[in-house]
């Protein structure tokens, strides 16, 4: 099953979130993305029904193993190309924005390219 592009952003949020405290709830979740309440616990919801989070007895949200791949993934991707766009004079508010809406169009291929690369001239 392919995930949407919010559901990617969702998962990447709660990754982010997880990295500063092991309690991470929807209203953070909500906080973080500028998204309401309602919109928060339906993308929750269709995520948990997907295998992708899990909600703790303490109603802390958890990213599950597929979850957590996914959520690294799209970090990564949205990491490297800010620093690519940022390398080359953009600003770092803009080149996180740009590379917000890349990361979840960009092929596997494409991306792996640029990984390359930067990795063959930063030696």
């Amino acid at each position: 099953m392919t995930l949407q592009e919010s559901g990617e952003m969702y998962l990447e949020t709660i990754y982010v979130l997880s990295q500063e405290s092991d309690e991470v709830r929807a209203i953070d979740i909500g906080e973080y993305m500028g998204f309401s309440k309602p919109s928060v616990s339906r993308a929750l919801g269709i995520l948990k029904d997907d295998g992708y989070v899990v909600k703790d007895e303490n109603g802390f949200i958890k990213l599950t193993s597929a979850g957590e791949k996914i959520a690294k993934n799209i970090y990564e991707r949205h990491t490297i190309l800010t620093n690519v766009l940022m390398s080359i004079g953009v600003d770092e508010k803009t080149a996180s924005e740009d590379a917000c809406r890349v990361e979840h169009y960009i092929s596997d291929k494409t991306f792996n390219a640029i990984k390359a690369h930067i990795k063959e001239h930063s030696k």
